[in-house]
């Protein structure tokens, strides 16, 4: 798409933005999963709705599936953990630009946070899972991070009594692939993180937020952010190019496969450099930024994204107060802050 005149006003950039939404949702964008959780009321009709709080999940498929979730034993020499990259002391994710795997092997994307997948259409930057269970699949295969199978996994696991009496307890079946990445996603499940300030905001309290937050949120919703980033996860529900009104330039690396985004997946020309819009709740503790992790802050990050996806060059003082509201977008999880 080429860049537009600059004169455009914000409307009529929030309108361009609108429609190239729903282009590519309607083209790209799979069935949405039946939802797990209950949905909290808001109290006025707003693009974010409250993060939802985990219901109808089985405590015991959970708790194995959160031993599984901490467990070295799936990747080939037993040193890395799903935890690893997804820390969930650092937001769910581990801080780095790109993950690193066994060996130290490092890979070249950005590891996306744990907490609220559940609330993704997809998983993967490049939406190649269409669920979390599909989603578990991918790091035990890959070989730069845990590079092991399923069968050398399901024999590892089968040594283990604990494991063992477990999977017994749940299924039928036993320890199968299928079961595994089942309990896993059941963990995942869990990880949902409500109860922010920002959702209290939605139900009703409109003093939790400071003015600079709020006038924040104003300009996240004039300007056209809230066109792609929008529902309980503020994103994670389609797809968008990245670069629609300027490419995507990141100093200091050469072009990967992995900037090809969902054209990786689909090899059609039209889906080059998409890729899942990221859900946007908590995005304040998930430092560095992007799918290849090259944006090291926030303010950074914002200002890179109102030019390149809007075509604006937004002031620093938007700047901060657009990164004053995201971080109200920070929740709880287990009833703690994060």
């Amino acid at each position: 798409m080429r860049r537009l005149p600059t004169l455009l006003t914000g409307g009529v950039l929030t309108l361009l933005a609108v429609v190239a939404v729903l282009g590519w949702q309607a083209t790209n964008s799979p069935p949405v999963a039946a939802p797990v959780s209950h949905v909290l009321p808001t109290t006025s009709a707003e693009p974010i709705q409250p993060v939802p709080r985990p219901m109808g999940l089985d405590p015991a498929r959970v708790a194995l599936g959160q031993a599984l979730f901490f467990e070295r034993l799936l990747s080939e020499d037993n040193s890395i953990a799903c935890a690893e990259c997804h820390v969930l002391t650092r937001g769910g994710a581990d801080g780095r630009p790109a993950s690193r795997g066994i060996r130290g092997q490092e890979g070249d994307t950005n590891a996306p946070t744990v907490f609220n997948a559940a609330l993704n259409f997809v998983q993967f930057w490049d939406g190649r899972a269409i669920s979390l269970e599909e989603q578990a699949a991918g790091p035990v295969h890959n070989p730069l991070e845990m590079g092991s199978s399923w069968p050398e996994v399901i024999g590892k696991l089968q040594k283990q009594p604990a494991y063992r009496s477990s999977f017994a307890a749940l299924y039928p079946t036993g320890i199968t692939a299928a079961n595994i990445a089942d309990a896993i996603a059941g963990f995942e499940r869990s990880l949902l993180t409500p109860d922010g300030r920002f959702d209290a905001f939605l139900q009703g309290n409109k003093e939790i937020l400071t003015a600079d937050e709020k006038a924040g949120y104003r300009l996240f919703k004039e300007l056209g952010c809230a066109s792609c980033h929008q529902g309980a996860n503020v994103g994670g529900n389609m797809y968008q190019k990245f670069g629609i009104f300027a490419e995507f330039h990141p100093q200091g690396r050469a072009s990967r496969k992995s900037d090809l985004g969902r054209f990786n997946v689909t090899g059609r020309e039209e889906d080059r450099a998409v890729f899942k819009v990221p859900g946007l709740r908590n995005v304040a503790l998930t430092a560095p930024y992007f799918h290849d992790g090259s944006v090291s802050d926030l303010p950074t990050a914002v200002a890179t994204m109102a030019r390149v996806q809007l075509g604006r060059t937004i002031t620093q003082e938007e700047v901060r107060l657009i990164v004053a509201f995201l971080g109200s977008l920070t929740g709880q999880y287990q009833g703690k802050p994060l």
